[in-house]
């Protein structure tokens, strides 16, 4: 064994007919189980040459986030990166619905007849100020473009692990592109832009993705955690991660002096009304074996202490695993913002209003339960049993099942990849304690083992599923 590539191969078995079928059987039993190990051990080997240009990709990526619907260094770099893997590549993929285009990357490598598997990573990152200390930290400042903020000032993290995933996918593209002679098929790698805003996906989609570069047998991606250590991964069958829905609200009132309230409605007191009474949604209305949650992320309203404005705007997001809890979530936030209205003695143009932003929405994230029993497989043949745990079902919502299409199409499988300092983790849980999590300001995953097992592990699921 030696170099990039992956030289090993079994000896040659006489052919079988010429010898009996339980020789055969002998043989080849003898012979799997190397092969298998050699395949591993190759994979591991190439992945740790990798790691030092790997590690400073990665913190590149990670110091100059950009926000979605704007990757375009990060979509650049990427695309630039897979050319050099040996792939055909074509970048500015997505179409909005105002009718911008996207930074998605697309990248086909042919090796054959066989399946079409698509890989996919997402690109942006979140309009939060970076608090890990990191030498690489991001000091990135813009403004924002989307939401009622938009304009405003914000610095900007990959708080999500987005870096990790783009880098991941980087390294997986290398590590395929090597081993060409343990897989057949067709490689679709997808660099995703604005799964922040879960709508990248459907932009690619738009974009006719399957009716220009071909429709996958199988998607698969990963997502790093704070609840695992670097080094080990987590996967779940069935329904893995909610739906999310985003939904706006407008509480109007009658503006006026702060120091005269009985003259006006104040839209400020009805807001906050409105958000005591919408808890009681999930609470009360909705089957507590069902799980559900409604966040307001964000309120918007008035302009100085002492005056009383005309309206307050919200915005929220919604997670449910049915289809009949959510539109119970979308009934509720409805006929509570009636009452306030109501309530409040407004007249009917100063309903208050509910609006569903069918853009920003994903489906429940299902693993296709017989995909996922070869994904598991490859993942403890790759890292071993003791690395490969259950995960538990999040209420967290991803936008790479519309990859798979309404009905579940194309099966889909996204597994989990521990991102964790081993030794904090440790501490952490000795502590009872849980290390900071995704959409933090203080979100650190470590670098080189988290790369390495993502690599290893997509790899190794890919070429198991190209055969």
């Amino acid at each position: 064994m030696g170099g990039r590539g992956y030289p090993y191969r079994p000896h040659a078995l006489p052919e079988p007919t010429l010898m009996p079928k339980c020789l055969l059987l002998l043989l080849l039993s003898l012979v799997a189980v190397p092969a298998v190990t050699a395949r591993a051990q190759d994979t591991a080997a190439f992945v740790q040459q990798e790691m030092p240009n790997l590690v400073a990709t990665y913190k590149d990526i990670h110091a100059h986030p950009e926000l979605s619907h704007n990757e375009v260094r990060t979509s650049a770099l990427l695309a630039d990166e897979l050319r050099k893997a040996g792939y055909n590549v074509t970048d500015h993929i997505g179409v909005y619905p105002d009718g911008s285009h996207a930074y998605g990357v697309v990248a086909i490598l042919k090796n054959g007849p066989g399946p079409t598997l698509l890989i996919r990573a997402d690109m942006d990152a979140l309009p939060i100020v970076e608090e890990t200390g990191v030498a690489y930290a991001s000091h990135v400042v813009t403004k924002t473009t989307s939401g009622q903020n938009a304009g405003q000032s914000t610095g900007v993290m990959h708080a999500c692990g987005h870096d990790v995933h783009t880098t991941v996918l980087i390294g997986t593209a290398r590590a395929l592109a090597a081993a060409k002679s343990q897989w057949h098929g067709t490689l679709m790698l997808i660099g995703q832009p604005s799964e922040e805003t879960i709508d990248g996906a459907k932009a690619m989609l738009a974009d006719h993705l399957y009716e220009r570069f071909g429709k996958p047998d199988m998607v698969i991606g990963l997502h790093d955690t704070n609840t695992l250590p670097a080094g080990k991964v987590g996967i779940l069958a069935g329904a893995a991660q909610a739906s999310s829905t985003s939904v706006d609200v407008v509480i109007h009132g009658i503006g006026g002096h702060g120091a005269y309230p009985q003259l006006g409605r104040d839209p400020i007191t009805l807001a906050a009304l409105f958000i005591t009474q919408i808890q009681t949604i999930v609470s009360r209305e909705e089957d507590p074996q069902d799980p559900t949650v409604v966040t307001v992320g964000d309120i918007h309203g008035g302009t100085k202490r002492n005056i009383i404005p005309d309206e307050v705007k919200l915005e929220l997001t919604t997670r449910a695993f049915s289809d009949q809890s959510r539109q119970r979530v979308i009934d509720g936030l409805t006929q509570m913002a009636a009452g306030i209205t109501t309530s409040a003695g407004l007249p009917p143009e100063k309903a208050a209003t509910v609006t569903v932003l069918k853009d920003e929405s994903a489906p429940v994230e299902y693993n296709d339960p017989a995909l996922c029993v070869r994904v598991k497989a490859a993942l403890v043949k790759a890292l071993g049993a003791v690395n490969v745990v259950d995960a538990e079902k999040i209420m967290g919502s991803e936008d790479v099942g519309n990859f798979g299409l309404e009905g579940h199409q194309i099966p889909v499988v996204y597994f989990r990849l521990g991102a964790m300092y081993p030794d904090r983790f440790a501490a952490a849980a000795a502590e009872g304690k849980v290390l900071p999590g995704m959409h933090t300001s203080k979100f650190e995953p470590d670098p080189e083992p988290t790369l390495a097992t993502g690599v290893r592990s997509m790899t190794s699921v890919a070429i198991s599923l190209l055969q």
